[in-house]
């Protein structure tokens, strides 16, 4: 088994305004952008430093009425296999792979729940990954699912996922925040069940700045919203959830207001 097998490897934003995304993020993040140089598509990458990030792209003609959102893509050098496996443990494959020439496949599934994500597979060994909470990058990966316990069996069957710690969120009326690794790693994300009243199950991606206030600050004066926060978590950072002036959810950690 690769080891990588089972990580979240890249961030995609699906947005109908490119350009006034790139210029939200940019401030909000602290992002350089670059066009991505591929023929035939609108296709901007994200860079913290000189490390690639994310890309953003159209929403693409097929995706008709789907609101703008972020995709995380987990890494498998066995595509097809790994296909099987989804279905085989109650999940839906979304997108048949397909190839992005020079580059890799990818497909797309959703768990037995309905949450979307994307698979990722390439030859190339990635670049080393940067510590979680280094500004720029992604620090945590967040599931918001249909039911824990039976979300849990399938990322774990499917991926290997192993539980990390679990907080009891049972005052707040929210059950448990069971956080994962890959493999018995360090934790990379967390998920509970998603509570009543909030929009179908979801996977969100949190990105990580120097101080929130200040980043608070920039999502608003740049024309997004604040649906939550800021909030401490265990371990000591802060968090923010938002959505882009496009509509697209994301959130925001720092170890530091």
């Amino acid at each position: 088994m690769h080891k990588d097998y089972g990580m979240f490897c890249w961030y995609e934003l699906m947005t109908p305004d490119v350009p006034a995304a790139e210029r939200f993020y940019a401030s909000v993040v602290g992002w350089s952008m670059r066009d991505s140089g591929m023929k035939g598509m609108d296709y901007i990458l994200a860079y913290a430093g000189e490390s690639q990030v994310a890309g953003l792209m159209t929403l693409p003609a097929e995706a008709e009425g789907m609101p703008p959102m972020w995709m995380g893509y987990i890494f498998t050098d066995r595509i097809e296999e790994t296909l099987r496996d989804i279905e085989a443990n109650g999940g839906k494959i979304c997108r048949q792979p397909q190839d992005i020439p020079g580059i890799g496949r990818f497909a797309v599934a959703s768990d037995p729940h309905g949450a979307v994500f994307s698979l990722f597979s390439t030859e190339d060994e990635g670049p080393d990954r940067p510590a979680m909470m280094t500004p720029g990058h992604i620090g945590w990966n967040e599931l918001m699912a249909g039911d824990l316990d039976s979300a849990w069996d399938f990322y774990a069957r499917t991926f290997g996922w192993t539980k990390d710690t679990a907080v009891d969120m049972s005052d707040a009326g929210l059950g448990t925040y069971q956080t994962f690794a890959v493999r018995g790693g360090d934790a990379i994300g967390g998920m509970m069940t998603n509570p009543p009243g909030s929009p179908m199950p979801f996977w969100g991606y949190y990105f990580v700045v120097e101080g929130l206030d200040a980043a608070g600050k920039r999502v608003t004066d740049g024309g997004g919203q604040i649906v939550m926060g800021p909030m401490e978590v265990p371990g000591g950072a802060w968090i923010l959830n938002c959505v882009d002036p496009q509509g697209a959810f994301f959130s925001l950690v720092a170890m530091a207001r």
